[in-house]
């Protein structure tokens, strides 16, 4: 009796293409940093000392309502029990340190709902001066890892202005660095509604690169998921996938836009919120469309700001006690979505005030260090296995989940919340870890057991 595999090769072999599109389209996720927020702000605000003068505000917010560990975890809400007050204290000065160092991790210049519907000669010259200031961040080190602009929507009343600031920002951009985009910088298409806008983005970067003389495909875009038809279309189909691939291969991410969206679904702004169950729907959606494509997601922001009613020098001490409540009060709301939102699997949100990135990064801090035993521990043992069983021949198909536990150190390390000596605890080694990459890990790990 013949090998069916044999007597069936016409039909095995038809399967080549559509196995191999497959792969195009998801390939995994991608071993690149991701930013664990994107911090809005309205682009005329923007000077080349923006981010450092952020994160000294950030610095005193956390100075002034959270002096010490113990009255962070109070206000923020952290479950210090699971943390232990010794990693309380750790994380405390891992979060001032942050504030310190990096206090901003991916920064946007917004055109769209930050700076509104201007004159063209306000939004030109506007255009023209914060890219004069992000080149002159850029020469002092003073930018964030990942910066962009937000331009308008590419709806049929925004469309020309958008793409009118979009070249008028690269032009002055690239004049005053001499050629030279910032690192991952993108471009972010808000409330796209249908494939064709995020493919004319393609088209206009396609002629920026030319006009400058950029490689082809250097410029990257962003789309932002806000308003319902983006999840489902008229045809009673998600356009989610259509839009990825009209962006042709540029989309590095894709945001949530939590109050766009939920007006768009008829919800009351007094309702509108970050743990909506439609807005649990719409995310659930995203992942579902883009798990696997290599593009980084993203969530909404919590807009009840960090801020006391009274302000001045000269406060009362009731005053005092009456803004410390206020400010906690709203970061226990920003902990709860943060928390949510990762655990979830979606480790990207925004932020859009100072006083917001001491809860952001203890939040995230917490998240990664109160696992971290556990998973270290079974990435070990993970790991040991599989080169073990690639050693002798024997097939090993989980590199998925493999690449899922090396993804969870790899963003701690990226955000701060652990440093590269702890990866030790995990079995990896410096060079290793330096790899992002579980198959590659697995492949040095077998040519240097074969050699031995």
């Amino acid at each position: 009796m013949k090998n069916l595999a044999d007597e069936g090769r016409n039909h095995l072999d038809a399967l080549a293409a559509a196995n191999g599109a497959f792969m195009r389209t998801y390939p995994g996720e991608r071993a690149a940093r991701q930013p664990v927020h994107t911090f809005y702000g309205g682009a005329h605000l923007f000077k080349a000392d923006t981010i450092p003068r952020l994160g000294e505000l950030a610095l005193r917010s956390l100075e002034s309502y959270a002096p010490d560990p113990a009255t962070l975890a109070a206000g923020v809400g952290l479950a210090s029990a699971l943390l232990g007050d010794g990693d309380l204290a750790a994380l405390y000065e891992r979060v001032r340190a942050k504030l310190q160092r990096e206090p901003i991790e991916d920064f946007r210049l917004d055109f769209e709902d930050g700076f509104g519907a201007r004159p063209d000669a306000e939004e030109d010259a506007v255009a023209e001066s914060s890219a004069r200031e992000v080149a002159s961040a850029l020469a002092a080190g003073r930018l964030s890892p990942f910066v962009g602009i937000r331009i308008k929507s590419f709806g049929e009343e925004w469309k020309n202005r958008g793409a009118r600031t979009l070249g008028i920002f690269v032009d002055t951009l690239l004049a005053a660095t001499g050629g030279r985009l910032p690192d991952n910088f993108v471009v972010t298409l808000p409330k796209i509604t249908v494939a064709e806008q995020a493919r004319a983005v393609v088209r206009l970067l396609e002629i920026l690169e030319r006009r400058h003389g950029l490689p082809a495909g250097t410029m990257r875009m962003e789309i932002m998921i806000e308003v319902n038809q983006a999840l489902l279309g008229a045809d009673g189909r998600s356009p989610l996938p259509g839009f990825l691939a009209a962006c042709e291969g540029r989309c590095s991410a894709a945001h949530f836009g939590t109050y766009d969206f939920t007006a768009s679904c008829n919800i009351t702004a007094a309702y509108q919120s970050m743990a909506h169950p439609m807005c649990d729907l719409a995310k659930g959606l995203m992942i579902l469309a883009y798990a696997g494509t290599g593009i980084f997601l993203s969530d909404g922001a919590t807009n009840v700001m960090p801020v006391g009613a009274h302000k001045g020098d000269a406060l009362t001490p009731a005053q005092l006690v009456e803004n410390r409540a206020a400010v906690h009060a709203a970061w226990q709301i920003s902990h709860r979505h943060i928390r949510r939102s990762l655990e979830g699997g979606l480790y990207q949100g925004w932020d859009l005030h100072p006083a917001q990135l001491p809860v952001r990064y203890a939040t995230c801090f917490a998240f990664f260090r109160e696992g971290f035993a556990q998973a270290a521990e079974r990435l070990r043992n993970f790991v040991e296995k599989a080169a073990q069983a690639t050693l002798v021949g024997e097939v090993f198909d989980d590199a998925a989940t493999g690449q899922g536990l090396l993804n969870y150190f790899l963003r701690a390390l990226n955000c701060g919340a652990i440093d590269i000596d702890e990866i030790a605890r995990t079995g990896l080694t410096r060079d290793e870890v330096e790899l992002r990459s579980f198959a590659k890990i697995l492949a040095a790990r077998r040519a240097r057991l074969g050699a031995s």
